[in-house]
């Protein structure tokens, strides 16, 4: 946390607290649904609207190699390395990182990025993807149980028939 609150004390000596952190914000994909719905009974979606969600989708990076040098902060919020939301596979639902930014005012966009500039402790983690140290740690503990997992049950290359 990198942002400090000023508080005036009664002597008048400004006295620091660490700034409130904001929680992330989900919504399901049946309210998403729901409000399309009442968009559309309202005639209120915008022909412009789909033509433009076409144009940004072919735009969008498909590769790293498409991206790595492109502009920052990234606006494809799409992708599944961008840090300003993420979408559950499972229910559909999106969970909005940092709900009270927008994305243009966020240090860091792609977890690419942040991957690329080497070991940062897990506070700087923390800080990047709105997200405690400790919950970054278990983040990492999972993370490595389940690639020693994945390399346990696989056989050695060399013994796979083919």
């Amino acid at each position: 946390m990198s942002e400090v609150k000023q508080l005036e004390g009664d002597g008048g000596e400004a006295e620091e607290q660490p700034a409130e952190r904001r929680r992330s914000k989900t919504m399901s994909r049946k309210e998403m649904a729901r409000d399309l719905r009442r968009r559309r009974l309202a005639g209120q979606l915008d022909p412009e609207e789909g033509d433009l969600l076409k144009t940004v989708d072919d735009e969008r990076p498909r590769t790293r190699a498409d991206c790595v040098n492109g502009p920052r902060p990234c606006l494809f919020v799409s992708c599944k390395h961008n840090l300003y939301l993420d979408v559950n596979p499972e229910t559909g639902s999106i969970k909005l990182n940092f709900p009270d930014k927008e994305i243009w005012e966020l240090e860091h966009t792609c977890a690419l990025d942040v991957a690329e500039k080497g070991g940062i402790t897990l506070e700087e983690v923390g800080e990047i993807m709105n997200l405690t140290r400790e919950r970054i740690r278990q983040v990492e503990t999972r993370g490595l149980m389940k690639l020693r997992e994945a390399t346990e049950t696989d056989p050695p290359v060399s013994a796979r028939k083919p």
